[in-house]
C-alpha cells in the first residue's frame, strides 16, 4: 500500500463557491496541502489557506491581490473545453482517458471524470503513486511499466485492491518477462493487464513492424496466470511528414498498421478474455484514430479510447492551429458543439522599459513552455479607473525568454507603461502546468474562485 492514505471519491468537500462547487470537487484531505507564502502566486500576506477556502478569500487578480508571475486559468473556458470533449467522443462514439501527465492534478482528473471519462493515462510510476493517493481506480500507463521497484509496487497495489483496474503497455519480450517473473515471484493474484505497443521507425516506443507485435503478443497469451493481452496501443502524435497532407497521410498508414496488428491478435485468438482495448489519439489527430479505429469489427467486446489530455486548458498557440485543422477535416461536426478555447494564461508586470522597441515583462522560462512563444493577449493598467482588461496593444510580441525575464518587442509608440499587467497564452499546456505547484481557477472578470494542485 502506499505511504499516503487514499483519498475515497466520497470523502471531498465541495467548495462554498457556486461557480466552483458546479465544476470541480476539491479534496479537503490532509495530504492536499493549504496554500501558503513559500508558493508562487500566493500571496504573502495569505497565511495558510485551504483549497477548499480559497474561494472565501476574494482575491482578484485585476485588484493587484495576488504576486505576479501568477498563472492562472479561466474557469468558464475550462468547463466548456471538458464539455466540448464530452460530446465529441459522444458523437464520435468513442471514450477517453484524458492523459494526466498535461496537469497531474487530480482536482481536473475528477472533472474529466465527472464529465465521463472512462479512466485516467499516465506515464511514470510518479504519476501512478500520486493517482492511487487519491484513489483513482481506472488508470492506463501509456508507457512500458519498467523496474523492480515500480514492478513489485504495482503488484502490490492490484494484490491489495481487487477493484483497482491498471492497465500497461508492453513492446518487448524482455519486458515482458520481467513483468512474469516479478508477477510470480510476488504472487500476483490476478492477471496483469497489458496492450501491445506498435510504434513507427524513428519514432518512440513501441514494436516496429506487425510481425514483431505478433511474437509479444504470443509470448503474453503463453503466461495467461500472469498476464492478459488486453488491447493495442499506439501513439499518432509525433507522426511529421513534409507537409500537412503528408503527415495526415502517414498518420492513417500508421493506424492502418494498427488496425493490420488488431485483425491479427483476433485471427490467433490471442486476446484475454474480456472487454478489448484499442487506443491512440494525442491532442492533435484523434478525431483520425476515432474514425479508423472505429471501424474495427471485433466479435469480442472492444472499446475505442483516446487519451488527448490538453484539450481540458487547450492554448493559444499549438493546439488553436491543430485543432483548426480538425475543424477542417471536420466539416459535419456540429456546431451545437462549440469550441475548444484557450483557458490557461500567465500574467507578469511591464517591470522595465529599457529602451524604444523593449519592454521586459516579469516571467520567464521558469514560468511558461516555450517550444512556442508565448503571446500577449490582455492588457490591464492597475489604478486607471477600468473594470476590465482590454486586447494587448498590437504590434508586440515575445522575441525571447530568460529565466526568469520576458523580452517583448514592442513598437517604438508602444503605450505600455511600468507597472502595467499583462495576460499571455501559452503553447503546449504541458509545460506550463509542470512549473506551477499551485494555480488558480479565475471567473470571466479574474476573480479567484478556487485553486488546483499539481504534483510534478
Amino acid at each position: 500500500m502506499p505511504a499516503v492514505e487514499k483519498v475515497s471519491s466520497k470523502n471531498y468537500m465541495m467548495s462554498s463557491d457556486t461557480a466552483l462547487s458546479a465544476a470541480i470537487p476539491l479534496p479537503s484531505h490532509p495530504s492536499e496541502a493549504p496554500l501558503g507564502p513559500r508558493e508562487k502566486g500566493v500571496p504573502g500576506r495569505a497565511g495558510q489557506v485551504k483549497l477548499e477556502e480559497v474561494g472565501q478569500q476574494n482575491w482578484s487578480l485585476l485588484a493587484e491581490d495576488l504576486p505576479l508571475p501568477v498563472a492562472v486559468i479561466k474557469l468558464s473556458a475550462l468547463r466548456g473545453n471538458s464539455a466540448w470533449m464530452k460530446g465529441f467522443t459522444a458523437l464520435s462514439g468513442t471514450d477517453i482517458a484524458p492523459h494526466g501527465k498535461t496537469t497531474l492534478s487530480p482536482s481536473l482528473f475528477d472533472l474529466q471524470l465527472a464529465d465521463g471519462a472512462w479512466g485516467i493515462t499516465l506515464s511514470t510510476p510518479h504519476h501512478l503513486q500520486v493517482a492511487r493517493s487519491f484513489g483513482r481506480q481506472r488508470i492506463l500507463l501509456a508507457n512500458q511499466l519498467i523496474g523492480r521497484s515500480a514492478i513489485e509496487w504495482l503488484v502490490e497495489e492490484l494484490n491489495a485492491d481487487p477493484d483497482f483496474e491498471f492497465y500497461c503497455l508492453v513492446d518487448s519480450v524482455a519486458n515482458l518477462a520481467q513483468l512474469i517473473a516479478t508477477g510470480r515471484r510476488h504472487g500476483l493474484k490476478r492477471p496483469l493487464r497489458v496492450l501491445v505497443e506498435i510504434g513507427f521507425e524513428q519514432g518512440r516506443t513501441g514494436c516496429r513492424t506487425v510481425g514483431q507485435a505478433l511474437d509479444v503478443a504470443r509470448a503474453c497469451a503463453s503466461a495467461p496466470d500472469v498476464i492478459a493481452l488486453s488491447g493495442v496501443e499506439g501513439f499518432e502524435g509525433i507522426i511529421r511528414g513534409a507537409d500537412y497532407a503528408e503527415t495526415v497521410a502517414r498518420v492513417e498508414a500508421f493506424l492502418d498498421t494498427m488496425v493490420d496488428l488488431i485483425d491479427a491478435c483476433a485471427r490467433e485468438q490471442l486476446f484475454a478474455p474480456g472487454e478489448v482495448l484499442l487506443t491512440a489519439g494525442g491532442s492533435a489527430f484523434f478525431d483520425i484514430v476515432a474514425a479508423k479505429l472505429g471501424g474495427v469489427a471485433l466479435a469480442q467486446p472492444h472499446r475505442v479510447l483516446l487519451r488527448s489530455g490538453c484539450y481540458l486548458t487547450h492554448d493559444a498557440v499549438m493546439y488553436t492551429y491543430l485543432f483548426e485543422q480538425l475543424k477542417a477535416r471536420r466539416p459535419d461536426l456540429p456546431e451545437s458543439l462549440g469550441q475548444l478555447t484557450s483557458a490557461l494564461e500567465v500574467w507578469g508586470y511591464v517591470q522595465s522599459i529599457p529602451e524604444p522597441g523593449q519592454a521586459i515583462v516579469s516571467f520567464g522560462k521558469r514560468d511558461v513552455s516555450y517550444d512556442h512563444m508565448p503571446t500577449p493577449l490582455t492588457w490591464f493598467r492597475p489604478g486607471a479607473g477600468l473594470d476590465h482588461p482590454t486586447s494587448a496593444p498590437s504590434g508586440h510580441r515575445v522575441v525571447a525568454l530568460n529565466d526568469q525575464h520576458c523580452i517583448l518587442q514592442t513598437p517604438n509608440d508602444s503605450p505600455l507603461e511600468i507597472g502595467d499587467m499583462l495576460g499571455f497564452g501559452i503553447s503546449h499546456p504541458c509545460l506550463t502546468f509542470d512549473k506551477w505547484r499551485v494555480i488558480h481557477l479565475v471567473d470571466d472578470d479574474y476573480r479567484v474562485v478556487g485553486s488546483i494542485r499539481t504534483y510534478f
